[in-house]
């Protein structure tokens, strides 16, 4: 859920950046809709899209960290796109996707969103997004800030 005031991402938006049609059995145009699959397990072929389409980051620790998933596991899964991701491993999988739709929002295109992730932040006291999002409390952080940047405050 978003923060108070924070307009959510749609749900459609979040799996175009998981693969979208390709990758889904049908489009999700509500958060239930997302809820229920999300559940049931995000496709592996759904991860597979979403970090080969990663512009700017690099499969390394923090995106590990970010992800709740290891490189090795992200390599399984490639390997094997049909396995579909725990329950757990697609939350962590499409809130990742969400934050990354969000900062396209903010910032304008997917390159920009992603070099934000990567670089220390003022208003995160200089801790790098991308290393927040290891912890629902960072997370939250980082949502916040985006908002606080959507609405043009920026400390």
């Amino acid at each position: 859920m978003a923060p108070a005031g924070m307009a959510p991402t749609a749900p459609h938006d979040i799996a175009g950046l998981l693969g979208g049609d390709e990758v889904f059995a049908r489009p999700l145009h509500t958060t239930l809709e997302a809820h229920e699959m999300l559940l049931a397990g995000l496709p592996g072929q759904a991860l597979a899209h979403l970090l080969d389409s990663l512009i700017v980051l690099d499969r390394t620790e923090s995106l590990e960290k970010a992800m709740g998933i290891s490189l090795r596991t992200f390599q399984r899964w490639k390997d094997r796109p049909g396995r579909p991701l725990s329950p757990d491993q697609s939350g962590r999988t499409w809130k990742f996707a969400e934050i990354l739709a969000r900062a396209t929002s903010v910032f304008g295109d997917r390159q920009a969103a992603e070099e934000w992730l990567e670089r220390p932040a003022i208003g995160l006291d200089q801790r790098r997004p991308m290393d927040l999002l290891a912890t629902p409390a960072g997370l939250q952080l980082v949502e916040e800030f985006l908002q606080r940047l959507e609405y043009g405050v920026y400390a």
